[in-house]
């Protein structure tokens, strides 16, 4: 099946601790074997390491952590709108908002 979410969109977090604060961001990384969509200032983990190359000085470090696809909907405008595909008269597939009709892409 397509992914619907795709790299760059903006998405709502639906469900969760998240929800209610009405948290949005911008998709950093989609996962599709895993189902999973990495999602800019949601699930903030942090992470100890040791000093190395890429961290010369050690520490903490801060990272998102990855959300199931089906917690998050895509952002049309201001409002939070399921997503379909649709396959044009010149035969393009484009994604398209449903509640609106409008196309995404």
């Amino acid at each position: 099946m397509a992914m619907k979410i795709k790299k760059g969109d903006i998405v709502q977090v639906m469900t969760g601790d998240a929800k209610y604060h009405g948290k949005r961001g911008k998709v950093l990384k989609v996962i599709p074997s895993k189902n999973q969509v990495i999602v800019e200032g949601v699930r903030v983990q942090t992470r100890h390491t040791k000093p190395n190359q890429s961290v010369p000085e050690g520490g903490r470090i801060t990272q998102e952590g990855p959300v199931h696809i089906s917690n998050v909907m895509f952002v049309h405008g201001d409002r939070p709108v399921r997503i379909g595909f649709k396959i044009l008269d010149n035969g393009k597939k484009v994604r398209y908002a449903k509640q609106t009709g409008e196309i995404v892409d």
